[in-house]
C-alpha cells in the first residue's frame, strides 16, 4: 500500500543554517551504531575478570539486550531532522506521537575495524585533518512511514533530496568538533584603524633584540611604530620579561606581531594589547612591509602561540601508569561511563562527572522508565539534555571497550572506551555566553557557578526537585565596633565557599622548579573564617574601627570548595600549584558555626534615615580581582552587584558591564530605609518589562529599587537572588489584597556535629585555569565496600593510584556529610565517624 504522508506531507532538505542530528539521539546517546550489545560482546581478553563484572546485561539494561547484528539505527525525522532512536527507549515513535511527524530516514553504520600498529601523529596546529566517514565506516539507509509501518523508495522525487540533503550536511556534532580544532581569529578596530609612524628598516636575526634587554628571541614588533620588545615567558623554557607589554601599556599602541612567527604564507600570531587577544590582520603583508620586512622572504624560525598552546596542553598529563610502568586497569558499567573531548572540553567533562556522583543529581536527572518531558526541539532543552546525560553517565549501556581499535603487538594497552559526545548539552549551556560558546579552555568552577545558575532558574515541578539545592547555605558576618563593642549581625546565602590559599615559596633547589610550602585544608578554612580588622564608620559612636568575622550560620548537604593558588608576574595572573592536604577523613566543621548574638551583646542602631549604609567589600575577593587589573571602584560595585561572596561571580558582571557609562564611578548605595528609586519613582513601562520576563511585581518593584532603576541590571539582580520574594510594599495592587509573603526558611541546617568527608575533586594542572588539563577523581566502590579513588580523565575511566599526589593539584572540592554513629556511612566504613 502506498504511504499518503509523501504526497501530502511538505518536505525540503536541511538548509545550512538547520541543525542535522544523524549521529546520535537528541533524547539519549543511542547512534547510528547500536549502543547495545550482549553481553559477550563485552568481553575483552586484555582485561581481568574483576573488570567483567561490571559489564553484565542485567546491569546494563532491564531490557533484553538485541542480537549483535541489531539493525535499527538512527531515525532522523525528515521534516525538523531530529534525531531519534528505535531500541530501548523508542525516542523516535516518541517523537512522531508528539510532533505528528511520521517520515523518517533511518541510517545505520557499521564500524570498520581498525588495528592501531603505530602512534598518532603529534598535532602541529589546531586546524587537523582528520579521517573521513568514509575511511571508517560503511552506511546503510532506509525511508519509512511511521505511522504506515511500510518502506518509502529513497528515490522517490518528493524525498530523494531530502535523503540526500541530510547525509550531506555537516551535523550537530560535527560543527562542533571542528570548532574545536580551529581557532577563528578575528580582526577589530584596533588592526582596521591602525595608523603607522614613518617607516623604518628593523633589525631582525642576529642584529635584533628587545630595546629594553638583551633578549633576540620571542620578540614582538610593534605594527605602529616599530618597537622591538620580548613578549612573555612562555611555557618550554621560551624567556621572556614582558617588554612587548610594558611598551604597548606606556605608548597605549595596541597591535604587535611575533617576528619568529611569520611564515612566507603570510600566517603570524597577531596580538592586540588593547582587546587582549589574538586576532588576523588581512593587510599584515602591507603593514610589514612598511618595516622593511617581505613575507616572501620570512622563514618562520618560531612555534606560533597556537603551537605552544598544543603543546602545553598536550604535557598536562595525568599519570595512567602505575609506579613500574603498566597502564592503569580500565573501568566500566554504571557509573564508570568517560566523556569525549570535543576540543578543550576538559573542563565541562570534570564538573558533569562530579556532579552527576551526588545523590541530588541522579535522583532528578537518572530516572529509568520515566518520561521525558515533551518539548518541540528536545536538542535545546536543558532538561532534557541533562536527563540524557544522566542516562548516558549513570546506566551503564555505553560504558564498554572502544571496538574501534583493536590492540596489536605494536600497541598491546588496554582499550579505553570511546566515550559519550556532550555536544548538544555544551552548546545548550554556553549559548550566548561570551566563553563558554567558544571552543577554548575555560575556567571549570566558573563553568559549575555558570551550570548552577541555568538549573536553578529552570522549572521544578513537584515531585521534582532542584538539585543544587543541596549546594545552598547561609554565612553569617558579624561587625563589632571596637569602640563601643556593639555588634551587628548580616546573613548571606551561598551555593560555596572560595579559599585562599597561602603562597610561601620555599627555598631553591638547583635543578628542581620552584616549590611552595604544603598547606592543610584547615589552615585554608582558618583564613577564610578568621577575624580581621575593617574601616567602616560606626553608626553608634562614629569611630571608624571594626571587627569583622564570617562563620557558617547553616550548612549545606553538599559543601562546594574552590581553591584559587594564584599570583601575579608581569602583570599577567599565573596558577601555581600549592600542595593542599586533605585527608580522606571526616573533617569536622563544629568549630566554624557562628553562635549568633549572644544575650550580653548590643545591637548597633540602624542607619540614620537618608543616610547610606556602608558597604565593606568581600577583602579577599576584592583583592583577587583588582590583582588582576581592575580598578578599585568596578570591583567595588561587581562584589556589591552579586552578594559580595564569589570573584568568580563578579568578574562574569564586570566583563558585562565594561561599557556601562558609569561603570568607573564610586558606588553610591541608596539610602537605608529605601533605594534610590521610590515606588513613586519607578517607571511603569520597566515594571512591565520586568515582569514580561516572567518575574513577579514585589521581585520587579525590589529589583528596580535596587538597580537604579536599570531594567537590564534589574533582571541581572534577580538572577543574583533568587530567592528574594521582593518588594510587597507600597504597591496599590497588593495593598489589602495579598498576604504578607511567608517567611522564607533559610537553606542548610545547623545540626551538629556537621563532619563532612572528601567526595569528589575537579583537578587541574597548568600555568593558567584557561589553559592545561582538567580531569575528575571521584570516590567510588569498584571491588570490595571500601571505596577508591577512580580517576576519570575524559574517556578514560581507570582506578587511580597515587591519591594524595592527585589531591596536590585539586581546584574544585565536593564535600558530603558523613554522620555522626552511622558506622557504615554510603562512602565505606570508617571508625572515626563514630
Amino acid at each position: 500500500m502506498a504511504c499518503p504522508h509523501v504526497e501530502s506531507i511538505s518536505l525540503s532538505p536541511p538548509t545550512p543554517a538547520q541543525s542535522v542530528y544523524r549521529e546520535d539521539c537528541t533524547q539519549c546517546f543511542d547512534s547510528i551504531v547500536s549502543p547495545i550489545l550482549q553481553a559477550s560482546s563485552f568481553r575483552n581478553d586484555s582485561l581481568p575478570l574483576s573488570s567483567h563484572r561490571r559489564v553484565s546485561s542485567q546491569q546494563l539494561t532491564n531490557e533484553a539486550p538485541p542480537s549483535k547484528d541489531d539493525p535499527s539505527g538512527l531515525d532522523v525525522c525528515l521534516q525538523c531532522f531530529n534525531g531519534g532512536c528505535t531500541g530501548v527507549k523508542l525516542h523516535s515513535p516518541l517523537h512522531n506521537a508528539s510532533r505528528s511527524h511520521p517520515l523518517a530516514l533511518n541510517i545505520r553504520r557499521t564500524r570498520k575495524q581498525v588495528t592501531k600498529d603505530e602512534p598518532p601523529a603529534k598535532m602541529t596546529k589546531l586546524a587537523i585533518a582528520a579521517e573521513t566517514e568514509a575511511d571508517r565506516y560503511d552506511y546503510h539507509t532506509a525511508a519509512k512511514c511511521l505511522d504506515c509501518n511500510v518502506d518509502i523508495d529513497l528515490f522517490n522525487p518528493k524525498i530523494a533530496s531530502v535523503v540526500d540533503g541530510i547525509m550531506k550536511a555537516n551535523t550537530f556534532s560535527r560543527k562542533e568538533e571542528v570548532k574545536a580544532w580551529e581557532q577563528e581569529m578575528t580582526s577589530c578596530e584596533h588592526i582596521l584603524l591602525l595608523q603607522q609612524h614613518e617607516g623604518k628598516q628593523i633589525q631582525s636575526g642576529d642584529l635584533g633584540h628587545c630595546y629594553q634587554c638583551d633578549l633576540k628571541e620571542n620578540l614582538w614588533l610593534c605594527l605602529e611604530c616599530g618597537n622591538l620588545g620580548c613578549g612573555r615567558a612562555q611555557f618550554g623554557g621560551v624567556g621572556g620579561n614582558s617588554h612587548g607589554l610594558a611598551h604597548a601599556t606606556d605608548s597605549k599602541h595596541a597591535v604587535a606581531v611575533k617576528l619568529g612567527s611569520i611564515s612566507p604564507e603570510g600566517t603570524a600570531d597577531v596580538y592586540c594589547y588593547q582587546c587582549d587577544d589574538e586576532r588576523s590582520d588581512e593587510n599584515l603583508a602591507t603593514h610589514l612591509a612598511h618595516w622593511g620586512i617581505m613575507l616572501s622572504e620570512r622563514v618562520k624560525t618560531e612555534k606560533s602561540l597556537t603551537e605552544m598552546q598544543i603543546e602545553q596542553n598536550l604535557r598536562w598529563e595525568f599519570s595512567m601508569t602505575t609506579e613500574d610502568g603498566k597502564e592503569l586497569q580500565p573501568l566500566f558499567g554504571p557509573g564508570f561511563t568517560g566523556l569525549k573531548n570535543l576540543g578543550n572540553s576538559c573542563y565541562l567533562a570534570s564538573i558533569l562527572q562530579c556532579l552527576f556522583d551526588l545523590p541530588s543529581f541522579q535522583d532528578r536527572y537518572n530516572r529509568p522508565g520515566a518520561d521525558l518531558p515533551i518539548v518541540e526541539d528536545p536538542a535545546q532543552d536543558l532538561e532534557t539534555q541533562l536527563c540524557k546525560m544522566g542516562d548516558g553517565l549513570l546506566s551503564g549501556r555505553y560504558s564498554k571497550p572502544d571496538s574501534d581499535v583493536i590492540p596489536s603487538e605494536f600497541s598491546p594497552e588496554k582499550s579505553h572506551q570511546k566515550g559519550l559526545a556532550p555536544s548538544m548539552l555544551k552548546h545548550l549551556i554556553g549559548r550566548g555566553h561570551e566563553e563558554f560558546s567558544t571552543m577554548r579552555q575555560q575556567d571549570a568552577f566558573e563553568l559549575l557557578q555558570h551550570l548552577v545558575k541555568l538549573i536553578t532558574r529552570s522549572k521544578h515541578e513537584a515531585p521534582l526537585s532542584d538539585p543544587t539545592q543541596p549546594f545552598r547555605f547561609v554565612m553569617e558576618q558579624r561587625l563589632q565596633c571596637l569602640d563601643c563593642k556593639k555588634v551587628r549581625y548580616q546573613s548571606n546565602e551561598q551555593d560555596s565557599i572560595f579559599i585562599d590559599v597561602p603562597l610561601e615559596k620555599l627555598p631553591a633547589i638547583e635543578g628542581e622548579g620552584e616549590k611552595y610550602r604544603p598547606v592543610t585544608f584547615k589552615e585554608c578554612v582558618d583564613r577564610l573564617t578568621a577575624p580581621e580588622t575593617v574601616e567602616l564608620t560606626c553608626s553608634s559612636c562614629g569611630s571608624k574601627g571594626f571587627s569583622k568575622r564570617s562563620l557558617f550560620k547553616t550548612f549545606p548537604t553538599t559543601l562546594v570548595v574552590n581553591a584559587r593558588k594564584m599570583t601575579v608576574e608581569n602583570w599577567v595572573p599565573r596558577k601555581v600549584d600549592v600542595p593542599v592536604i586533605v585527608d580522606d577523613e571526616p573533617f569536622d566543621l563544629d568549630a566554624y558555626l557562628s553562635p549568633g548574638k549572644q544575650s550580653d551583646e548590643e545591637t548597633l542602631p540602624d542607619e540614620p534615615a537618608n543616610v547610606a549604609p556602608a558597604f565593606a567589600p568581600n577583602e579577599a575577593a576584592l583583592e583577587q580581582l583588582m590583582s588582576m587589573g581592575f580598578p578599585k571602584n568596578r570591583c567595588e560595585k561587581a562584589l556589591h552587584a552579586t552578594g559580595n561572596a564569589d570573584p568568580n561571580a563578579a568578574m562574569e558582571w564586570l566583563f558585562g558591564h565594561m561599557e556601562d557609562p558609569d561603570i568607573d564611578e564610586p558606588l553610591v548605595l541608596a539610602a537605608a530605609g529605601g533605594s534610590g528609586v521610590t515606588g513613586a519613582e519607578i517607571d511603569p513601562e520597566k515594571m512591565e518589562q520586568v515582569c514580561a520576563m516572567g518575574f513577579s511585581a514585589p521581585q520587579a518593584r525590589k529589583a528596580l529599587r535596587e538597580t537604579g532603576g536599570s531594567v537590564e541590571r534589574a533582571i541581572e539582580w534577580i538572577f543574583n537572588h533568587p530567592d528574594d520574594q521582593g518588594d510587597f510594599g507600597g504597591d496599590s495592587e497588593m495593598t489589602g489584597s495579598a498576604p504578607a509573603p511567608a517567611e522564607k526558611q533559610e537553606p542548610g541546617s545547623a545540626d551538629l556535629p556537621a563532619k563532612f568527608q572528601l567526595q569528589s575533586i575537579v583537578c587541574h594542572k597548568g600555568t593558567s585555569i584557561h589553559a592545561g588539563h582538567y580531569v575528575a577523581f571521584i570516590r567510588k566502590i569498584i571491588d570490595t565496600e571500601v571505596p577508591k579513588w577512580v580517576l576519570f580523565n575524559d574517556e578514560k575511566v581507570v582506578e587511580a593510584v597515587d591519591a594524595e599526589e592527585m589531591k596536590k593539584t585539586a581546584y574544585v572540592y565536593f564535600f558530603q556529610p558523613c554522620p555522626r554513629g552511622m558506622r557504615s556511612c554510603y562512602l565505606g566504613t570508617f571508625d572515626s565517624c563514630l
